[in-house]
């Protein structure tokens, strides 16, 4: 039996998502990051660990006292944004839970990084 993927955002990723999406109507900017958010859902489903893996002891603590994450993966979106998901498996499924969408300055700022 083949196991089932499935792709879940937090609350935090999905209000992004939807405020994306809502705008993506009137901004160029918004469609091509809700375009590529949508075709990495996919891939994702077919790859859970496609993305860039995050060093353990790099994954910020706010990540890890919020969702017990123990693993992180990045990919690179548009514009200097990044999705972070990790991944939970199961004997049957495997879930990909995408805990943040954000832009650049704010991806710095969780992990810590200054802007030179």
């Amino acid at each position: 039996m083949e196991k089932q993927i499935e792709v879940i955002l937090s609350e935090e990723a999905n209000d992004v998502y939807i405020y994306l999406k809502q705008n993506s109507l009137n901004s160029k900017e918004d469609r091509m990051l809700v375009d590529a958010i949508e075709r990495i859902f996919q891939i994702i489903k077919r790859e859970p660990f496609h993305g860039v893996p995050i060093a353990k002891k790099k994954i910020p603590k706010y990540y890890k006292e919020r969702y017990g994450t123990r693993s992180l993966f990045r990919i690179e979106l548009p514009l200097f944004w990044r999705m972070l998901y990790t991944v939970r498996g199961q004997e049957i499924k495997i879930i990909s839970f995408i805990v943040d969408i954000l832009d650049h300055k704010k991806y710095n700022k969780k992990f810590g990084y200054r802007n030179k």
